[in-house]
């Protein structure tokens, strides 16, 4: 048993496209047509030629602000209500039909709400001719003098054209002319009076730069697109009587001997991968006329299909396709060349897409709000594709279009794909009804423009020499009169003779022989057909001399035709050297390009390299500073250190030398003392043994102030004398003014109920420094308690600056130090020295650290950034050294 197996077709691989950079963007036209009446609203302001303005009429809803919004859009070009249509197609349609006849594809649509006048900038009027009109009289203005003979190009039903044989292509025009149904075309056509006079003889146009060397074709076809499916308006539908005739709906049609619902097409792709309509009819048009005259009798049709569907004309898109086919002459410059690799097939397709709306505003129902639906969605696929392809181009992305979504984008989906020009003109109706329908025309025309359409590659021109049709030419007349003309005696003598001798041609005498014994008929015959077989003779030699003429004639002209070949194929060579030479200077300028491009993706490294450098010597550098200035402080705390070291040294020692003294003094005392009770000893004893026994005297020891304890003093105020209530007054600080302060005020403080008070206004007041507190004020002041020398409580207001360090934080300098200081009357006012106070108890600290003023202010305060500790507070107290 045979297993089959399902093989999937190998994808055909996408033809590689020639790399192209040069873009150009979709170029988009406004144009604005008249109102209806007078007195209608207008909500749509040309402010200049490539810029309107929309106004929101009066019954629309303001935005949040209660204003109305006014809107701007740009265009290439935008066209007034007096733009004529010559103008219209001079800007928009001209540059397409130039390209066309240089074998470049191009695609023109109409845009815009249903009656913004699409179809009559399309088709025109009589006398007004439309878009499409004009471009047909232009071609063939262009092309009028070369095209070739009817069905020497023929459609091969692939989206391609063959080259006919001259005898094929005679026995087509015969089977055409002995078709009863197809008429010849007369020397005068009579034309419909519905599109006569489209355009006049002087707004005619013609392309510049037509190869004279090329023969050209015209081929027209035109489709429908209606609910997504595509109808070829000019098949020929054969009428079937018996069997009934349904529309696309389902309903039986009103007559059906009038019309016949055409099959639907599909697209095909072709070898280039581009897209057709596949068994579309394509008719061969030799003139303007008959070229719109076959429009008008698919746009007929199509009136008819709209009466019978009962739908209007603008539910459908339809699409007119303009094909060129050119082929070069061949070397003698009289046929088509035989090769259908040399055909070049352009096209311009004319298309007028069906008008936008809102069915919420129409009220559509039923097969009419299917249709409505079915264009919207169209028309949002556009809008869609249009939308991925400008994301793609600006952000750099490759998402995939979308146009199998649609019939319309489907089909000209090469030529945003760079097969061609894309031009848009939008038609706008300024009255206010279509404001909010106008308004997302604008929005997608404004996004269009957006896009860029890759430029079309020139196509490759055949290698035959130029100006071969008029060489052809001129080779025709000048034979033509070299043997008309009597150019010597023996061309004369022989013209002479062959007149003669053809006028020397009697006829035969009479055949019929009367009786065996007529001796006159057969001589008779036998001499003249002696005398016709001598004229033979002459007549062969004559024109066995005018063919040797003829021979050398033509030995001459290919000795010529040699001598030109030979300096072609010179001039070729030398061609081919000069292309030899711009090839190699353009792989050199290719390989400088990447030279350079790699020495600048070098410089680029090395700049960022640099700047890493640089930016790591600014950090080193700050960093140096940073510790430049931080070793700097470091200096001057190692200098303080040193200076207070030498002030503890020096009270040290001065204290050690008072204490040596005092002691020393307090021996000589003591051995004083004993000294003395031994003398009073030694008295009383030798007054007892001399003198015996006498009044005793006690021995009075000699006091010393100095010997006398100071009496101790408590930290609490001295009573005050009682007496009349005295009002409470409040000092103010010398400097409080109106900066912001910080009071600062530690908790160890001991509250004196003295009068006077030190009272700063507008101060925030902490118990312990904060970064928060700091960075709202100017200045700063400590409250700072110590025990005088006399041992009464002095207070001291420390009071300073407030900076910004760099790291962030704050810093406080201090300036000035104000001194409290009470006194009680009953105590002595002088100073307790400090030899009073007896020697240091171990672990204690020693008189001097903290007494003095500068030592005890010499405060510091800094915040640092990113500390959740608060700001760090630093004391640094130095003794102050006294004078000797």
């Amino acid at each position: 048993m045979i297993r089959q197996t399902k093989v999937k077709t190998p994808r055909r691989p996408a033809p590689k496209k020639p790399s192209n950079t040069q873009k150009d963007p979709v170029g988009v036209y406004c144009r604005v047509r008249p109102l209806g009446a007078e007195d209608e609203e207008c909500c749509i302001e040309v402010i200049s030629n490539t810029t309107i303005q929309l106004h929101a009429p009066d019954g629309l809803k303001a935005n949040r602000n209660g204003e109305y919004k006014e809107t701007q859009y740009s265009f290439k070009k935008v066209f007034g209500i007096k733009t004529t249509q010559r103008e219209l197609f001079e800007d928009v349609a001209k540059p397409l039909v130039e390209d066309l006849t240089h074998c470049k594809n191009g695609l023109l649509f109409t845009y815009g709400v249903t009656g913004s006048g699409k179809t009559h900038t399309m088709t025109g009027s009589p006398g007004q001719g439309g878009l499409l009109p004009r471009s047909l009289d232009m071609i063939f203005n262009s092309i009028g003098p070369y095209q070739a003979k009817r069905f020497v190009f023929k459609p091969d039903d692939k989206n391609g054209m063959e080259v006919q044989t001259q005898v094929d292509a005679l026995l087509d025009r015969q089977k055409r002319d002995s078709q009863t149904n197809v008429p010849k075309t007369p020397s005068r056509r009579i034309l419909d009076p519905e599109f006569a006079d489209m355009i006049s003889p002087e707004e005619a146009y013609k392309a510049d730069g037509v190869d004279e060397d090329s023969s050209y074709s015209v081929f027209v076809s035109y489709i429908e697109i209606y609910n997504n499916y595509i109808y070829d308006l000019l098949e020929e539908t054969p009428f079937d009587p018996i069997k009934p005739k349904w529309n696309v709906a389902g309903i039986p049609l009103r007559h059906n001997t009038e019309f016949i619902q055409p099959q639907s097409k599909i697209l095909r792709e072709d070898q280039n991968h581009n897209m057709y309509v596949a068994g579309c009819t394509e008719v061969e048009v030799k003139s303007t006329e008959e070229a719109f005259e076959v429009f008008w009798r698919g746009q007929k049709k199509r009136r008819i299909a709209n009466t019978q569907l009962n739908r209007e004309s603008s539910r459908s898109h339809s699409v007119f396709i303009i094909k060129l086919a050119q082929a070069p002459l061949d070397a003698d410059g009289d046929n088509v060349l035989q090769d259908k690799n040399q055909v070049n097939v352009s096209q311009l397709c004319l298309v007028d897409l069906a008008g936008s709306e809102r069915t919420s505003r129409t009220r559509a129902e039923g097969s009419r709000l299917r249709e409505a639906g079915n264009i919207n969605q169209s028309l949002m696929t556009l809008r869609t594709c249009i939308e991925v392809l400008r994301e793609n181009q600006m952000c750099g992305m490759n998402k995939m279009v979308p146009y199998r979504d649609s019939k319309v984008t489907h089909l000209f989906k090469n030529y945003f794909d760079g097969e061609g020009k894309v031009r848009m003109v939008v038609c706008v109706n300024p009255k206010a009804d279509d404001y909010e329908e106008t308004l997302l025309v604008m929005r997608f025309a404004e996004m269009t423009q957006e896009v860029e359409v890759a430029r079309p590659v020139d196509r490759p021109i055949c290698g035959f020499a130029a100006g071969r049709r008029q060489k052809n030419q001129a080779f025709k007349e000048e034979l033509t009169h070299r043997l008309e003309e009597r150019g010597g005696p023996v061309d004369g003598e022989s013209q002479t003779v062959l007149s003669q001798l053809l006028q020397s041609f009697t006829p035969l005498p009479p055949c019929e022989i009367s009786g065996p014994n007529d001796d006159v008929t057969l001589p008779k015959l036998i001499e003249a057909l002696e005398k016709r077989h001598k004229i033979r003779q002459m007549m062969i030699g004559e024109y066995n001399k005018t063919a040797n003429m003829l021979k050398s004639i033509l030995q001459e002209q290919d000795s010529n035709v040699l001598s030109k070949d030979n300096f072609i194929q010179e001039q070729r060579g030398k061609l081919g050297e000069k292309d030899k030479m711009i090839q190699n200077q353009k792989n050199e300028i290719d390989r400088l390009e990447k030279k350079s491009k790699m020495l600048e993706y070098k410089i680029e490294i090395l700049q960022k390299t640099t700047n890493i450098y640089e930016e790591d010597k600014r950090s080193l550098r700050h960093e140096l500073e940073s510790r430049e200035q931080r070793l700097q402080r470091e200096v001057s705390d190692k200098r303080r250190m040193e200076a207070r070291m030498q002030g503890i040294v020096t009270d040290a020692k001065l204290k050690w030398e008072k204490e040596c003294e005092r002691r020393v003094n307090a021996k000589q005392l003591e051995m004083q003392n004993k000294l003395w009770v031994k003398d009073e000893k030694l008295k009383q004893l030798k007054a007892i043994v001399t003198e015996g026994k006498t009044e005793n005297r006690q021995p009075h020891r000699p006091s010393r102030e100095k010997d006398k304890d100071p009496p101790k003093r408590s930290a609490s105020p001295s009573p005050v004398p009682t007496g009349p209530p005295v009002r409470p007054l409040h000092r103010r600080s010398h400097s409080a003014g109106g900066e912001r302060w910080v009071d600062h005020k530690p908790t160890t403080n001991v509250d004196l109920d003295t009068v006077m008070q030190p009272n700063i206004p507008n101060a925030i007041k902490v118990t312990a420094p904060s970064e928060k507190a700091l960075s709202k004020c100017d200045k700063y002041v400590l409250t700072h308690q110590e025990v005088a020398s006399d041992g009464e409580i002095q207070t001291k207001l420390i009071k300073g600056e407030v900076f910004k360090t760099r790291g962030g934080g704050q810093s406080v300098q201090f300036t000035d130090i104000e001194t409290l200081k009470q006194e009680s009357p009953i105590s002595a006012s002088r100073k307790r020295r400090s030899a009073e106070t007896g020697p240091a108890q171990e672990g204690e600290p020693m008189e001097g650290d903290w007494t003095d003023v500068e030592t005890r202010c010499s405060v510091a305060v800094e915040m640092r950034t990113g500390s959740n500790l608060g700001p760090g507070y630093q004391h640094h107290g130095y003794p102050k050294r006294k004078k000797p």
